[in-house]
Formats: C-alpha cells, structure tokens, sequence
C-alpha cells in the first residue's frame, strides 16, 4: 500500500515536499514515480525513479524544479517541488511498478497510492 502525504497550499515560487510511504511490503526491485491529475484533466507522468537510483525522469514542464528520491531502507520516496507555479496545482500520487518503463514512458503502474492535493496560489 502506497500513502502520499506533505501536500498542502503555498504560493508561487515556495517549496513542499512530498512523501509516499509503502507499507505492508518493500519497495525494493519498484521503480517508483509521481503522477498528478488537475481539475478536469487527466492524470499525467511527473517523476520517475529506478529501484537502484541510478535513472530518473521528469515531465519537461518540471524539470530543474522538481526532484524525486527514495530511501529503500525506509520504503519511502520523496518529491522535491521548488520554484511551484500555479499550474503545479493537481492532486499528486504515488506510483510503483517492477519496470521503470510502466511509470516514465507508459504511465500504466501496477500499483497507485493516494494522492496528496497540492494548491500554488498566484
């Protein structure tokens, strides 16, 4: 099971940091990523991560802002948001799957946590 926490409402140009906690397994050998779907949108890529840490991906629209890590120890994942804008505005997920692929390129995880809402007011 995969929780998404650390949202909240912040003005343009802050910072959050999202957590996603994985309970009741390890994310171990999970490619991990973050998603997030606005009002009236669909639910699009942010953030993906190897289970090894040696590859990362970003939606154009974040990169250089937006940063993803993981403590496997722990069984957490982290998103860095710096510089927000307004259009950052979406209720953000958590995602794993066993291919890095399903989360960068496919956007079809087999694993999906809650999402944590993210507001950035102008």
């Amino acid at each position: 099971q995969l929780q998404a926490s650390g949202g909240g409402s912040v003005q343009a140009g802050g910072s959050l940091r999202l957590s996603c906690a994985a309970s009741g397994g390890t994310i171990n050998r999970l490619a991990m990523g973050w998603f997030r779907q606005a009002p009236g949108k669909e639910r699009n890529f942010v953030a993906g991560i190897s289970w090894s840490k040696d590859y990362t991906k970003y939606a154009d629209s974040v990169k250089g802002r937006f940063t993803i890590s993981r403590d496997n120890a722990k069984n957490m994942v982290y998103l860095q948001m710096n510089s927000l804008k307004p259009e950052d505005t979406a209720v953000y997920y958590c995602a794993a799957d066993r291919q890095i692929n399903q989360i960068t390129h496919r956007a079809a995880p087999d694993y999906w946590g809650q999402g944590t809402q993210v507001t950035v007011s102008s």
